[in-house]
């Protein structure tokens, strides 16, 4: 995939000594995972379900295709591609399927035995033991586990040397974990991940990704103090030190949604301890939204997602979920939202495990999700027991998260995985906007990386530390912007500076996308920070964040059965969001598309925004960038001017 990429993990792709002289090593396990054993070889009779997954072709072009629809000066602008477009053309080639197809024949495996997933990247046939030894060049053994579960596999097994580059992996052989490995170069640092590293260096940690939605993450809206009911008011007078969806709507130029086309849809995703509760979005519909048409969302439960609760949780796991809801759903009404909770009580999940449940392909693209990162269910604590969720769900036309990482918490190869996934969603016609955090430049919880042993430190100095999934460049990734003191929504907004920071810098991983190439380098010629390459990525050849930004300073929010002020890009992107879906509601009541990817028209059209240029977001001991005219890496190209971007998506075809 033409992915910009600048900084990656050195992997090994190598060809190893073969048990004969046609044969190579495709993968090979150095040692058994802890507490599991080794039980017997199993018997040539036992038939074993054999899957072959075949190497995807025309990811190099997923750049070129997603332009194709998504670039306002293309002729077929808005023509999304369907699931079956996507899934042929990434599709293995003709030819690999040939290649395997006639080694399995030659082997004993006829074509009418094999058969081919809906996905078109696996080849599936039933084996004998005996005829898989033989095929692979390999050993079968039963093993178990001490919670009692077996499991059959092997040390590792071979493939003749012309067909290799046409298979990705094969199963059943050397997982253990009943999840496919990534690819077979990560199988065979398997024995290393203990050691592995992000692209900048920083040490990685085992199950950090399933951290993302914990009552301490870093993530959370801030809060703020309580209010007193009566006090709350709901006209603009009070804006500065209270927002309420008013005060967007006058902000941004916006009236209430008038419409539900059922062609449209927007989707909220939260994570699991993270859950809203009833009583919340009663109280606060009764007070913003008393027409509010739809008063519960739409759940879909993700790998034991849980509803929403009655009893009173605490802030720590009920404001994140209280606020997106409270705010989307308020400001697409009458338009349904469609709730994806991830992930049960105790596993929780990753950004893979729902792009899993919206994309079954997904779990296996380019060797499926990381065991060591990603949920695995059923969950053998005792939480959700039934099958990992692969596909089932669909994708709303808007997805809205308000999660993030930093980008030096996962590996660079595990980060260009997912971004491939979000260009799909793109293809597919899907907006996807995440937040960029509350720290600056440095990342969550204020961290910074230490320039002379790439550790996290406490932010006092250091590298520049970007978010992720904020750096992909097939998202879009939304700041934070508040009234300015003392200012009314009639005023230009500024840079949030109440509480929070808003996210913004440059990728170590992904390069700068051509779309937004002529705004990023127009800003390292005039608002070029006192910083060197010691500070951040200033090779101008990375990709700047964020794209937009909407207010996100002293929302009111109900939590806990109380009003209470909270802050964040936590905030400010369930905002955007519910923007964008109003914008679709009118193309898609014109008879025309959803927007789908939104971002090379915007930079291609950064008149539709209201320019920011003032603030900054400090971090790492320095004021960090400076909001200035044009995109900057504080506030992007500014926040939404409902009017104006309207005009500007229905205006193309």
């Amino acid at each position: 995939m033409h992915f910009f990429l600048l900084a990656f993990i050195s992997l090994i792709v190598g060809s190893f000594a073969a048990p004969s002289t046609n044969h190579v090593l495709h993968e090979k396990r150095h040692n058994i995972p802890a507490g599991w054993r080794q039980v017997e070889k199993l018997d040539g009779t036992e038939v074993l379900p054999i899957r072959i997954a075949l190497t995807q072709s025309n990811l190099d072009r997923t750049d070129e295709y997603l332009m194709r629809v998504s670039h306002p000066e293309s002729h077929t602008y808005g023509q999304h591609w369907s699931a079956k477009d996507i899934a042929e053309t990434f599709a293995p080639t003709q030819e690999s399927v040939d290649v395997v197809i006639a080694w399995l024949k030659s082997r004993g495996i006829e074509p009418q035995r094999v058969h081919r997933s809906q996905s078109l990247g696996w080849l599936i046939f039933d084996a004998t033991v005996d005829e898989a030894q033989k095929l692979f060049k390999t050993q079968y053994y039963r093993y178990r586990h001490s919670s009692g579960k077996p499991h059959v596999g092997c040390t590792e097994y071979h493939v003749p040397e012309h067909v290799s580059p046409h298979i990705d992996f094969i199963t059943p052989t050397v997982v253990f974990n009943g999840k496919v490995p990534r690819s077979k170069e990560e199988l065979q640092r398997r024995v290393k991940r203990s050691n592995l590293k992000a692209a900048i260096g920083v040490p990685i940690k085992p199950k950090f990704a399933l951290t993302i939605g914990a009552p301490d993450s870093a993530s959370l809206p801030k809060p703020g103090p309580l209010l007193n009911t009566t006090a709350v008011l709901d006209g603009l007078t009070s804006c500065e030190t209270s927002i309420t969806p008013n005060c967007l709507r006058a902000l941004y130029e916006f009236s209430p949604g008038t419409s539900a086309n059922p062609k449209n849809s927007f989707g909220i995703v939260e994570y699991t301890p993270q859950v809203y509760l009833q009583g919340d979005l009663d109280i606060f519909f009764a007070n913003f939204s008393t027409n509010q048409a739809q008063r519960t969302p739409t759940l879909n439960s993700i790998d034991g997602g849980p509803l929403g609760t009655t009893a009173t949780a605490g802030f720590s796991t009920n404001a994140e979920s209280d606020l997106d809801l409270e705010y989307g759903m308020t400001l697409v009404n009458p338009q349904k939202t469609t709730l994806y909770q991830v992930g049960d009580t105790i596993e929780g999940a990753s950004f893979n495990d729902f792009l899993d449940a919206i994309d079954g392909s997904y779990c296996t693209y380019d060797g499926g999700d990381d065991p060591t990162q990603d949920s695995q269910y059923p969950d053998t604590r005792g939480g959700y027991q039934g099958p990992k969720n692969c596909g089932g769900f669909a994708a709303t036309k808007v997805i809205v998260t308000s999660y993030a990482y930093n980008e030096a918490d996962l590996t660079a190869r595990y980060e260009v995985r997912q971004c491939a996934e979000y260009a799909k969603l793109g293809l597919a016609g899907t907006t996807v906007l995440y937040a960029t955090g509350d720290y600056g430049v440095a990342g969550n919880k204020e961290k910074c990386i230490e320039s002379s042993n790439k550790t996290l430190n406490n932010g006092s100095g250091g590298i520049f530390n970007p978010s992720f999934p904020a750096t992909c460049p097939y998202v879009t990734a939304v700041g934070a912007t508040q009234i300015r003191p003392n200012g009314s929504v009639n005023d230009p907004e500024v840079a949030i500076e109440t509480s929070i920071r808003s996210g913004g810098g440059f990728s170590n991983v992904f390069g700068l996308p051509t779309y937004q190439a002529e705004a990023v380098q127009s800003w390292f010629s005039t608002g070029n920070p006192p910083y060197g390459a010691d500070r951040f990525n200033n090779s101008q050849t990375s990709r700047g964040y964020p794209d937009i930004s909407a207010n996100g300073a002293k929302f009111v929010v109900a939590v806990d059965s109380a009003f209470a002020v909270m802050s964040g890009t936590s905030a400010s992107t369930p905002v955007a969001g519910a923007i964008f879906t109003l914008i679709n509601e009118e193309r898609i009541n014109a008879g025309k598309s959803s927007i789908g990817f939104i971002n090379p028209v915007l930079y291609a059209n950064p008149g539709a925004l209201n320019d920011i240029t003032s603030g900054d977001n400090p971090g790492c001991g320095t004021s960090g960038f400076t909001a200035v005219k044009g995109w900057d890496p504080v506030t992007g190209l500014g926040t939404p001017n409902y009017p104006k971007l309207l005009s500007t998506f229905l205006a193309l075809p």
